[in-house]
């Protein structure tokens, strides 16, 4: 079992950036995959970005290039690195694990309850 805790949410304005981080305890050595995800509100959760052991990396839609995921695993932590954030970058961030070398979203079975992000104009 993983167990994920997120924080770094707060208010910023828009233009500036933002460092989530999301801590990483339990059964650490079944990760392969770790994610961020988000849900604003009224609107479906959706991929930010995803990592595997390996390396490998997929971006949600529009979001590369501003969003970055990194994992220190010495640390036990994976961070997302948001710049030149929008307001429709409001929203809750989830950070998730799975076991699976997989950008599939249902192959993703360990959820942090989320930090929010408010991004003023």
């Amino acid at each position: 079992q993983v167990q994920l805790v997120e924080s770094g949410g707060g208010l910023v304005q828009a233009g500036n950036s933002l460092r989530l981080s999301c801590a990483v305890s339990g059964s650490i050595d079944s990760i392969n995959t770790m994610a961020w995800y988000r849900q604003a509100p009224g609107k479906q959760r959706e991929l930010v970005v995803a990592s595997t052991r390996v390396g490998s990396t997929m971006y949600g839609d529009t979001l590369r290039g501003r969003f970055t995921i990194s994992r220190d695993n010495a640390k036990n932590m994976v961070y997302l690195q948001m710049n030149s954030l929008k307001p429709e970058d409001t929203a809750v961030y989830y950070c998730a694990a799975s076991g699976q070398s997989s950008f599939r979203r249902s192959d993703f079975d360990s959820w942090g309850q989320g930090t929010q992000v408010t991004v003023a104009s």
